[in-house]
């Protein structure tokens, strides 16, 4: 079977801290976890059944891939290189904050390569295999301090197309038609561009040349239940599985134009 002809971006996976700021951070692990999106590399990384799976080992709460390479404190606390964790826990110990001649290494070892892929999997030879970008992400249930929604309950599954920028809203529509079907859930479990539209990488490559999508799935579909934001998150792995499998399924019938 071909693989499916999408480059699935899953940038908030990762992790793990880099070496050069190993001796400079006073988080605890359990508040990277906090940050990332928990476990989405096991949700959407379908290997070889996607044309191109992109993933980083590193915590977004270090170099977030999903920014503009000029988003950055203090204009914003949640940029490239951030200061605050989205829950507005301090990242560095004081007087260890990384300056820019450090924050321009970070981005040249850990940022750039990962865009450089991108542009280079939607152009030239490669380009025939991708049809459409999904940049993968998933949510906490409710919001959190940074967010767009804070402390807002949230949809299972959110598409974002930057109101339309990134790809044609029809296809958007067929996209949150196919995760009802897969998903078996009511449509309005699936929201449109609330409360997300769209990050950085849906903004800057959707439509350029090819489409994307923004994707961001529910964390409450498949941790376990935590009795405070102290303990570190735990997932079912049957729970993991099956979510892939479904959304493999959404792609299948979106490819296969089903619904």
């Amino acid at each position: 079977m071909e693989p499916l002809p999408v480059l699935l971006s899953i940038p908030h996976g990762g992790t793990q801290v880099p070496e050069e700021l190993q001796d400079r951070v006073c988080l605890q692990p359990v508040d990277v976890w906090n940050d990332i999106d928990a476990y989405s590399t096991q949700v959407y990384d379908l290997g070889e059944d996607a044309a191109i799976v992109m993933t980083t080992p590193y915590a977004r709460t270090f170099v977030d891939l999903n920014r503009a390479h000029d988003d950055r404190p203090p204009e914003n606390i949640d940029g490239v290189v951030k200061s605050h964790t989205c829950y507005k826990r301090l990242i560095y110990r004081e007087g260890h904050e990384p300056d820019k001649a450090l924050t321009e290494a970070l981005l040249e070892r850990y940022y750039w390569p990962y865009h450089r892929q991108i542009r280079a999997s939607v152009s030239g030879q490669s380009s025939a295999a991708v049809q459409l970008g999904l940049d993968c992400h998933t949510m906490s249930d409710l919001g959190p301090d940074v967010a767009p929604d804070p402390h807002g309950k949230r949809p299972l599954v959110c598409l974002g197309n930057a109101h339309g920028r990134a790809c044609p809203e029809e296809m958007l529509t067929r996209m949150a038609a196919c995760f009802v079907a897969a998903f078996a859930c009511r449509p309005s479990d699936v929201t449109e561009n609330a409360p997300f539209a769209g990050g950085y990488i849906t903004r800057a490559y959707g439509g350029n040349p090819i489409p994307w999508i923004q994707v961001e799935m529910n964390q409450a579909m498949y941790l376990e239940p935590r009795r405070s934001m102290d303990e570190l998150p735990m997932a079912d792995p049957e729970r993991l599985q099956a979510i892939r499998q479904q959304f493999e399924q959404a792609l299948k019938l979106f490819f296969s134009g089903s619904t």
